[in-house]
């Protein structure tokens, strides 16, 4: 690919950046795009997926077709399946007449499939049935119909560990990665960061009519620096926030600071007995990250209440109280270096109920350690979390999910489920 020519492509799609692995990139959805070959683009949630498969699609020989791109996240699960090979009247509750599918609506043309990785396991099998074949069946028919699509499939997610954890099909997986293309995040292109600053600084201040901002030295070097978890989306966020609230149009340092968040999502610190190289763990799903918090949580209550015990024993065994001073005694033993074990008088004040002697020794155990453990409820913690996580974004789901970590769809689910709807 000529110079000038990956040039015209950045321009003709708006692509800002000099960065090696991005050219390599856009190099290799052009040396794609006349094929028929189905393309899976992988890169960070904010790196500019969805630039990719616009690239492939317009250098193709399908460029006069059809062009549609569904967010596979966004879609419930009940109607999937419905979106994209179509439906016959009457196969399922609601559906009033026959409807056209993605595939049928797109035949000569290409498809994007946004966040690929979200599709439920059954629609999984219809995909690589249409990808190996070009047929399909619409819900509620027993009709084999053919189409000619090409699929480009995009996804922020690991799918090497999906498809260990059973979540994505393998087959389907080695089917759509024909030709990959990996987008690299931005802090993997510091240089193109200043460059990308100041074309959304230009764009807002052409929007709002006020002067473009400018970084200093030291503030452009602190950019570079950042990690931008949410890549490219969050780096023009952050541009339009200092373009709109500070009235200095010279950006220093300092000011950039107040800016870049130390807790951003993504960047949030691990302890180290969590990030063990043998105990390093990832979760499928939300609902594994809670089930492993409690878990946690039950395994300190158990050592808590293991140590409890067996001071109450001890005390039950070695304590005698006296009156006159108000005081128990308690005598504890230990070993010296040479083996000899020396008892060790310690001094509590008096317990609200006075203890004797008299009492059998398992009675005060007993009132000690007998105490019911509260049960603490998986439901009820994640249904506390998303109802706090909709309060802090006004009840915008897709903002809600990203804070949450999951996707649109299967917030929309949990909503459902636990009846939030309002």
């Amino acid at each position: 690919m000529a110079k000038h020519s990956l040039q015209q492509v950045k321009q003709r799609f708006g692509i800002i950046g000099n960065d090696p692995k991005l050219d390599r990139a856009i190099d290799v959805a052009l040396q794609v795009a006349p094929t028929d070959l189905s393309v899976l683009i992988t890169g960070e949630s904010g790196t500019g997926k969805e630039n990719f498969p616009q690239i492939v699609h317009q250098y193709s020989n399908r460029k006069h077709g059809p062009y549609f791109a569904i967010n596979c996240g966004s879609i419930p699960e009940g109607t999937i399946d419905s979106e994209l090979f179509g439906h016959e009247k009457g196969s399922f509750t609601g559906a009033t007449g026959t409807r056209k599918g993605y595939f049928e609506v797109a035949d000569g043309g290409t498809l994007f499939l946004d966040e690929v990785g979200e599709l439920p396991l059954p629609t999984q099998a219809r995909l690589l049935r249409v990808l190996e074949s070009g047929e399909f069946i619409k819900v509620g028919s027993s009709k084999v119909e053919k189409t000619n699509v090409r699929v480009v499939a995009a996804t922020n997610l690991d799918m090497v560990q999906a498809v260990e954890r059973g979540k994505f099909r393998e087959d389907l997986y080695y089917r759509l990665n024909s030709v990959p293309i990996r987008i690299p995040p931005l802090r993997d292109r510091a240089e193109d960061i200043p460059l990308l600053f100041r074309k959304f600084a230009g764009d807002c201040a052409e929007k709002y009519m006020m002067p473009p901002i400018t970084l200093t030295d030291d503030a452009k070097e602190k950019l570079k620096s950042y990690r931008w978890p949410g890549n490219v989306r969050q780096l023009k966020n952050i541009t339009e926030q200092i373009s709109v609230i500070e009235q200095e149009r010279l950006i220093t340092a300092d000011i950039l600071q107040k800016y870049l968040p130390n807790n951003e999502v993504g960047m949030l610190p691990v302890s180290v007995h969590q990030i063990h190289e043998s105990e390093q763990k990832s979760f499928a799903n939300e609902r594994e990250i809670l089930y492993q918090v409690l878990f946690d949580m039950k395994k300190d209550i158990t050592d808590l209440k293991r140590v409890v015990k067996t001071i109450m024993e001890d005390s039950a065994q070695h304590s005698s109280y006296d009156a006159s001073s108000n005081e128990m005694h308690h005598s504890s033993s230990i070993l010296t270096n040479d083996h000899t074990r020396v008892s060790v008088p310690v001094k509590y004040e008096a317990m609200p109920k006075k203890i004797t002697l008299d009492q059998p020794e398992t009675n005060n155990i007993q009132e000690a350690t007998e105490y019911e453990e509260s049960a603490l409820s998986i439901s009820d913690v994640e249904k506390e979390m998303i109802i706090k996580a909709l309060e802090r974004h006004n009840g915008k789901r897709k903002l809600a999910a990203n804070d949450l970590g999951i996707s649109e769809r299967t917030l929309y689910r949990k909503i459902k489920e636990y009846s939030l709807l309002g």
